[in-house]
């Protein structure tokens, strides 16, 4: 089955199954959403937001871009996808929570780390992951010798936090957040383990989020 006919093939099966089970919630979204969250996620297909969430039509707002990064607010003439997305997330539909969720093994991450070793990427990849740059010369200047994998974790996180205080210079963001109190968190998602790890803003870690509530959380 060759890419096209496997979409099709996929397209079939929802309208027969997931569609027709909720026709009901599609003929409400037809006339407007109204998700209380904004997913800002990585363009990974193995990170599918709404899967991880179980989240249903309607539920979540998701823009996806390369290694799930916020730029810091510019307000210029240059294109700003996902700038746009979050002004009309938090103006327009005025969600109640932003999550910046990142992943293991983003490639998106790899290249801000290989731009360092001088290897960057060509066209728009190369800049647009330098939004990570301080946090990753942050982690290579404190730990210069830790093995690669452990610098593209760290990263990883590091980056999520980098996005977090960047949603802060958006005038708008800080305005829902005093005003209304809208919540900005920040996740990792460990792909072959099935894993959500959230950020604890007190401490700066990431603590897993068990299937059991009352389980063990072991912190990143």
């Amino acid at each position: 089955m060759n890419p096209k006919e496997r979409l099709f093939a996929g397209f079939r099966q929802f309208k027969q199954e997931n569609y027709s089970a909720q026709v009901a919630a599609y003929r409400r979204l037809a006339a407007g959403q109204r998700p209380r969250t904004m997913i800002i996620a990585c363009s990974d297909s193995r990170v599918d937001p709404s899967a991880i969430f179980s989240a249903g039509p309607g539920e979540l707002f998701v823009v996806r871009n390369v290694a799930n990064l916020v730029p810091p607010f510019a307000a210029d003439s240059l294109y700003h996808g996902t700038s746009a997305a979050l002004e009309f997330a938090v103006t327009g539909l005025e969600v109640e929570q932003i999550v910046v969720m990142g992943h293991g093994q983003c490639g998106g991450i790899h290249a801000c780390l290989e731009a360092a070793r001088g290897r960057a990427p060509s066209y728009f990849i190369g800049k647009w992951v330098e939004i990570a740059a301080p946090a990753r010369d942050a982690i290579i200047a404190g730990h210069p010798d830790a093995p690669e994998a452990e610098h593209q974790r760290q990263l990883e996180m590091g980056s999520i936090r980098a996005s977090l205080a960047n949603l802060e210079t958006f005038p708008f963001v800080r305005e829902a957040v005093e005003s209304r109190a809208m919540a900005v968190d920040g996740a990792w998602f460990a792909i072959g383990e099935g894993d959500l790890y959230w950020l604890d803003r007190a401490t700066g870690r990431f603590v897993r989020v068990t299937a059991d509530p009352g389980g063990a959380r072991p912190d990143l």
